[in-house]
């Protein structure tokens, strides 16, 4: 009888290591995703994997403009690094005291350091300016896709687990 306890008790361990060692590598961060939420209530409308200097970016129609706006970000951990603006024409909130060069009519903004670097990008997604989230060459209409709903749009780390839920 002794032995069978011990052989039980031996059999849970290695159960117990066995469980936790799973639990420890489906947790484990394995990917990322960009994931735009509403602002207020937390809904996801949209996720989508991106690695590790994946290209993200929004164009948009400059409101007063009516003009073309580019701005594209690159993930950098947990990061979104502004790299790189294109715009058709200056107006309020478009860079004018910077070196900027000509590419078949768009003024191009493309400095050797970050423009700015973000943790979270919040968007206030509008019909007129008719937002378009662009995630390394995927484009989603995010007017459509958020229903208009003032977001943020950021990266997290997913584990194993969470990939294959």
């Amino acid at each position: 009888m002794g032995r069978l306890s011990s052989l039980t008790a031996r059999t849970a361990l290695s159960l117990a290591v066995v469980l936790a060692i799973v639990g420890l590598v489906a947790s484990a961060p394995v990917g990322s995703v960009l994931v735009v939420e509403d602002v207020h209530t937390g809904e996801r409308y949209l996720t989508e994997s991106v690695g590790e200097g994946s290209t993200v970016a929004l164009e948009y129609t400059h409101s007063v403009e009516k003009s073309r706006v580019y701005d594209e970000y690159r993930v950098d951990g947990d990061t979104l690094v502004n790299t790189r603006m294109e715009f058709e024409s200056y107006g309020w909130g478009l860079p004018s005291r910077v070196d900027v060069t000509t590419v078949n009519g768009t003024l191009v903004y493309d400095p050797a350091e970050p423009i700015t670097e973000l943790d979270s990008l919040s968007v206030s997604p509008g019909r007129i300016a008719d937002h378009t989230l662009i995630v390394d060459g995927r484009r989603h209409d995010l007017v459509a896709a958020t229903r208009g709903n003032d977001v943020t749009i950021h990266i997290e780390q997913r584990s194993l687990l969470e990939m294959i839920l």
